[in-house]
């Protein structure tokens, strides 16, 4: 009975949450197209493994039940016939079908390969630093204002002469600019939040002190590198795993489809304390991200 209870705990112990699960067995809950196509594909894969592999060991055990040796040579050697050497039939069959396996299963591949390299126009970047070990984020597109002060922020009903002035959509009567031209982009380091620290409810080992924040259905660009040593930003819900390389700037396309708290690791060994380098993404719907924009651009938190 305990036996047939741990097969059936790790055969059943499946999880559908955006976070690691003791004993995970399968996928995290996919959010993005991209990792609805791995799993997609994956299981498409399962449908040629699992009778291959069944064909293979049940071919396996007739050949040493045939040929094995059992106390009697001339026993042995009853269902062995020594004039035979090859079947050009036979050697096509097992040519052929395992090129139309092949076949069956290259053109859905080729078809994720490509959806994962496609770029679409993004309406956001994300630029993401590895470091040890911790990341450091940057919103080019978001800004934040250092020192409030009328140059660098009007209240006024029609926009400023100077063309570095950009509006800030507040969904009020008053539109409010601020001055580009002095405003930073904004930035800031993730560090992961220690044990002693973390509040009920919190993962271990997976929470930051600083959550990257992005807006839901919105096609965005991940810019990755290095600042010192190889690292890997990877989510597994996003069916996300990008090298950071010093000097080398990787890219890729993100388009999460619900919002939610995502959780992923740095997956490539950066040194000692390369298991505690986590990332957490949280994803919100676009007016609440244009909230948390504004508030960033006047230095507050929303």
């Amino acid at each position: 009975m305990k036996i047939l209870l741990f097969i059936g705990f790790f055969l059943f112990n499946f999880t559908f949450m955006d976070a690691p699960n003791f004993w995970q067995l399968g996928f995290q809950d996919p959010s993005t197209p991209i990792m609805e196509g791995i799993i997609d594909f994956h299981n498409h894969l399962m449908v040629f493994i699992v009778p291959v592999t069944i064909f293979v060991f049940w071919l396996l055990y007739r050949c040493l039940s045939f040929y094995s040796y059992q106390g009697d040579v001339r026993k042995s050697l009853t269902d062995y016939d020594e004039y035979f050497t090859h079947s050009t039939v036979l050697e096509v069959v097992w040519t052929i079908i395992p090129a139309f396996i092949l076949m069956l299963i290259a053109v859905p591949s080729f078809a994720l390969l490509y959806s994962m390299e496609e770029s679409i126009q993004p309406s956001l970047t994300l630029k993401v630093v590895g470091h040890q070990w911790y990341w450091s984020y940057e919103y080019p597109e978001v800004h934040q204002i250092e020192e409030l002060s009328p140059e660098s922020l009007k209240v006024s009903d029609l926009p400023p002469a100077e063309a570095y002035y950009k509006k800030v959509n507040l969904g009020s009567s008053k539109q409010i600019y601020y001055n580009a031209a002095t405003a930073e982009h904004l930035g800031f380091d993730s560090y992961m939040i220690a044990e002693e620290d973390l509040t009920k409810g919190s993962l271990r080992l997976l929470e930051v002190d600083r959550r990257v924040v992005l807006p839901e259905k919105t096609h965005i660009r991940i810019l990755v590198t290095a600042a010192d040593v190889l690292h890997s930003w990877a989510v597994p819900s996003f069916g996300i795993k990008v090298d950071a390389c010093p000097g080398r700037l990787n890219q890729t396309s993100l388009f999460v489809k619900r919002k939610g708290v995502y959780f992923g690791q740095c997956s490539e060994i950066c040194g000692v304390n390369h298991g505690f380098m986590p990332i957490v993404v949280k994803v919100v719907s676009k007016y609440d991200f244009k909230l948390w924009q504004v508030g960033k651009l006047m230095s507050f938190d929303v």
